[in-house]
C-alpha cells in the first residue's frame, strides 16, 4: 500500500539516506581505518550490514504491507438517513453494537478500526499514521514496524559503540594525514548525532508501542476513551504480544518475514453480508 503523500516520501528518503550513510562511515572511516589488519574488520562489516539489511528488510515490509484496510462494499451504500439526522453524528462514525459506520468511507467497520484522514480509509486496530514508513500502523503491519524501530536502535548503539571503540583503542596503521584525520573526525562527529537522535526517537516511540501493545490500547482509544473494548485481567503478555508479532516462536519475532497477523473479521463474510 503506497500513499502518495509528500511528507511520507521525505522522510522515507531521509530515512534510506541516514541509513546508508552510516553504514559509508562505518565501513569507509571506521573499519577501513582502523581494524584494516584485524580480523574485527570483516566481522564488524559483515555484522553492521547484516542489521542494516534486516532494518531496510523490515522498513519495506511496514511500508508496502497493508496496514489493516477495512474493504469497501461491492456496491455503494445509502447513508442518506445518517447524513441529514441530525442525532449527534460525528464527522466520522457512529456507533452501532461492536460495530461503526464511517461515513467518510461510506461503509461498515469492525471494533477497533479508525479511519485515517492521510490515507483515506478505514484501518483496524490503527495505532497511527507514521511518516517514517509512508503508512498506517494497523493490525497486519504493526510487527514489522517495530522490527523496524529495533533495528533503528540496534544499528544506532552499534554505530555509537564503534566510534568509541575505533577512538579509545590504539590505531598504529591509522594515517597521519591532516586532512585524512579531519575527514574522519567530522564524519564521525556527524555519525554520532545522528545515531544519537535517531536511536532516542525510535526507543520514545518503542515504549509507547509496548505500552499500547501491552495495554491493549492504541493510542486513539486512549484518547477516545474507548475502555469497552479490552478485559485486560483475561489476557497474558505472550498472549498480547502474539497478537501483533504472530503465533510462531518469540525467536522468530525479530525476522521481517511474512506472518499473516489476526484479523478482527472474516473479510469474506463482510462483503456478502453487506452487498447492496
Amino acid at each position: 500500500m503506497f500513499v502518495r503523500d509528500p511528507c511520507g516520501i521525505v522522510c522515507i528518503l531521509v530515512t534510506y539516506i541516514a541509513v546508508f550513510y552510516a553504514d559509508y562511515v562505518v565501513v569507509r572511516w571506521i573499519i577501513l581505518h582502523t581494524m584494516q589488519d584485524s580480523l574485527w574488520g570483516p566481522f564488524h562489516v559483515i555484522a553492521f550490514n547484516t542489521v542494516v539489511l534486516l532494518l531496510m528488510m523490515a522498513h519495506l515490509k511496514a511500508v508496502c504491507s497493508d496496514p489493516g484496510v477495512v474493504p469497501l462494499p461491492q456496491n455503494r451504500m445509502d447513508f442518506s438517513d445518517m447524513h441529514s439526522a441530525g442525532s449527534g453524528i460525528g464527522d466520522d462514525c457512529d456507533e452501532r453494537d461492536d460495530w461503526t459506520v464511517c461515513t467518510r468511507c461510506e461503509t461498515y467497520r469492525p471494533p477497533r478500526a479508525h479511519h485515517c484522514r492521510i490515507c483515506k480509509r478505514c484501518i483496524r486496530r490503527m495505532d497511527h499514521h507514521c511518516p517514517w514508513i509512508n503508512n498506517c500502523v494497523g493490525e497486519r503491519n504493526q510487527k514489522f514496524f517495530i522490527q523496524f524501530l529495533v533495528y533503528v536502535g540496534v544499528l544506532a548503539i552499534y554505530a555509537i559503540a564503534l566510534v568509541i571503540v575505533s577512538w579509545v583503542s590504539e590505531c598504529p596503521q591509522c594515517s597521519n594525514d591532516v586532512t585524512i584525520k579531519q575527514s574522519r573526525i567530522l564524519h564521525c562527529v556527524i555519525l554520532v548525532l545522528e545515531s544519537a537522535l535517531f536511536g532516542m526517537f525510535v526507543i520514545a516511540i518503542l515504549v509507547d508501542q509496548f505500552q499500547a501493545i501491552l495495554g491493549d490500547e492504541t493510542p486513539i482509544e486512549a484518547l477516545q476513551g474507548h475502555h469497552h473494548y479490552h478485559n485486560k485481567s483475561t489476557l497474558k503478555t505472550f498472549t498480547l504480544l502474539s497478537q501483533v508479532c504472530g503465533k510462531s516462536h518469540p525467536v522468530f519475532w525479530l525476522l521481517p518475514c511474512h506472518n499473516t497477523p489476526r484479523y478482527s473479521f472474516r473479510r469474506d463474510a463482510y462483503l456478502i453480508d453487506h452487498e447492496v
